[in-house]
């Protein structure tokens, strides 16, 4: 089988010829199987591409804890062409992720998210003007309001982009919200969410279902599109926008997948 390595690459140091080269059309790797399906073994579900499990760019089983997580992984496979695109495949990759990295060092994931609720992205307010403020104020603090009924955390609010330090206690009780969350692929999962986000708040109530997906994304994004309806929209920035959200759908997919019901 493929080297699963030239499907998803590992974020290494940047290669000075593949910068040189970054305008150049990448060149994919062939599809080399018919089927993708799934398998259950020993509890858990595998890929199979025409029978065979296939395995992480680790080297381990890409197996996952739901029949659902892995039939949302085998349509990725199915659904490619006579290439395989990597970029068309977020649920693999965040999968990937989860087995490989986030697995074995659960803790460093942890303390990363931990981290982003002590300069969150709800807390900076702009004063002026008016519309853009009450757009944050509509957008943000029911996400505050959420954080503060379900886990007792109550935070400060700055204006402007100036540090605000938060309290102890606020960040403490994220914390034990996110330690909560034992399995992997969850884990994954809400730190792509809130790093496309900038906020582990929106994540967490997003995962809560307290935001439904349009309005997570929506809360993550105020900021621009206020300045897009004053200056319109740039083609670039909106197709950056487009990718990530559909990686923030992928994460979003995996959370809700990855427990059993």
């Amino acid at each position: 089988m493929t080297d699963p390595r030239d499907w998803f690459p590992s974020e290494e140091e940047p290669n000075p010829m593949r910068a040189a080269q970054a305008g150049m059309k990448p060149t994919l790797p062939k599809r080399f199987y018919k089927e993708a399906g799934v398998e259950e073994r020993d509890g858990l579900f595998h890929l199979t591409l025409d029978g065979r499990t296939a395995k992480t760019p680790s080297k381990q089983a890409l197996a996952v804890p739901t029949r659902e997580l892995a039939e949302a992984i085998a349509a990725e496979w199915q659904g490619q062409g006579d290439e395989i695109d990597p970029s068309t495949m977020p649920i693999t990759r965040i999968v990937n992720s989860a087995i490989d990295g986030v697995a074995p060092r659960h803790t460093e994931v942890v303390e990363d998210l931990v981290r982003y609720a002590g300069s969150d992205l709800v807390y900076y307010r702009a004063g002026e003007p008016e519309r853009l403020a009450n757009a944050q104020d509509e957008a943000w603090s029911p996400v505050l309001d959420w954080a503060r009924d379900a886990h007792g955390a109550r935070f400060t609010l700055g204006e402007g982009v100036m540090h605000v330090a938060q309290p102890d206690e606020a960040v403490t009780a994220i914390r034990g919200a996110v330690e909560q969350i034992r399995s992997p692929f969850a884990l994954a999962a809400l730190h792509v969410m809130t790093t496309l986000s900038g906020s582990v708040l929106i994540a967490l109530a997003h995962a809560a279902r307290q935001l439904d997906l349009d309005q997570a994304w929506a809360a993550a994004h105020v900021d621009e599109l206020y300045q897009e309806s004053i200056w319109g929209e740039d083609y670039e920035a909106m197709e950056r926008r487009r990718r990530r959200e559909a990686d923030f759908r992928a994460a979003s997919t995996v959370y809700r997948l990855a427990t059993p019901s």
